[in-house]
């Protein structure tokens, strides 16, 4: 019995450990929005209480509070994300199918000027550092760097294939996902030159991509894997599997973990436990279709797009229709 007892002990402690991992997050509202539309990124606004959907043609804005409409931010065609320079009040969405920006007023949500940049800009952020607004063009493979003071472009960097995402470390560096390529392409913020491409086999497809600036760790989100790479010198640190559909990552410094979309119908919660450790947590239940995420860091809610959609036919390539009028965003929290 001596040498059974200490076994169950330990293993008792184990699946306490293991329990006490668990987030407790689940679906905790659903905010229904009456337009029509496909959708690509969500934003959780830097001011107010606003989040900013893309939504096929347009920007919808709802505090993300009550769901109510805020406002509308049109002439979008093709939107797919959203930015801001806080400084500023400005903000800015990236417009595949106009091959342009629209810039907005944070406060007031009216148009403020259009900006052209390459071919189908996609992911777009803020650099702190060289305070330009970035934008990910898929059709034309580069990035522009737009100065949010003139509202026009000032660079473009070639990155030799097709940008999905792009983060910066807030010191000079801006890492890029190439979804085609599978590898991710870092840029210098100062001379806009590309300075290295890291392989990311074994994994492919990447798609989302976060950074922790403490333990300079970037997480991009694969086909049915999440890339843990060391930002210094390109290394791969692990591969944990996640769910199936990833198009979105996001980084809590609060709680270090790292959330993935998985458009499948889950997010995967994969905890940091140290810069060479990641434990996959649990798999939360979201809806199929909440490919893409958004974070609040105050509130620690997470926050995904998604709809209704028409039974699968087996004999039809793609994802299936959406039912019309059934766009909709999901809060995930405690």
């Amino acid at each position: 019995m001596k040498k059974v007892i200490p076994v169950l002990f330990f293993a008792l402690v184990a699946v306490l450990h293991s329990q006490a991992q668990k987030t407790g997050m689940h679906v905790t509202r659903t905010f229904h929005i009456a337009s029509s539309g496909g959708w690509d990124y969500i934003e959780v606004g830097p001011v107010h209480d606003w989040l900013y959907l893309s939504h096929g043609t347009q920007v919808n804005v709802i505090n993300n509070k009550t769901g109510d409409s805020v406002g509308v931010i049109e002439n979008t065609t093709g939107v797919h994300g959203i930015a801001f320079d806080v400084s500023n009040k400005k903000g800015f969405t990236s417009n595949g199918r106009l091959n342009n920006v629209t810039v907005f007023d944070m406060n007031t949500n009216k148009i403020l000027a259009q900006i052209p940049t390459g071919q189908n800009p996609d992911a777009i952020f803020y650099d702190p550092f060289s305070k330009r607004i970035i934008t990910c063009n898929g059709r034309s493979k580069n990035l522009s760097f737009i100065d949010p003071l003139q509202n026009k472009v000032t660079d473009s960097v070639e990155v030799g294939g097709k940008p999905e995402t792009a983060v910066s470390d807030g010191a000079g560096k801006i890492f890029v996902n190439i979804e085609d390529k599978n590898e991710i392409v870092v840029i210098d913020a100062k001379t806009f030159k590309v300075t290295n491409h890291w392989s990311i086999s074994p994994a492919e497809g990447p798609t989302g991509l976060a950074y922790d600036a403490v333990t300079k760790r970037l997480f991009a989100g694969c086909d049915k894997k999440l890339l843990i790479m060391n930002a210094t010198d390109g290394s791969i640190v692990d591969t944990p599997s996640i769910g199936d559909g990833c198009d979105g990552v996001v980084f809590d410094p609060g709680s270090k973990n790292v959330y993935t979309s998985n458009g499948e119908g889950t997010i995967t919660v994969i905890h940091e436990e140290n810069a060479g450790k990641f434990t996959v947590v649990e798999n939360i239940v979201t809806k199929r279709g909440a490919r893409t995420i958004a974070i609040d860091k105050t509130t620690h809610n997470l926050y995904l797009p998604t709809a209704d959609f028409e039974a699968a036919d087996p004999n039809v390539k793609g994802r299936p229709k959406m039912k019309p009028g059934t766009f909709q965003v999901l809060e995930v929290g405690k």
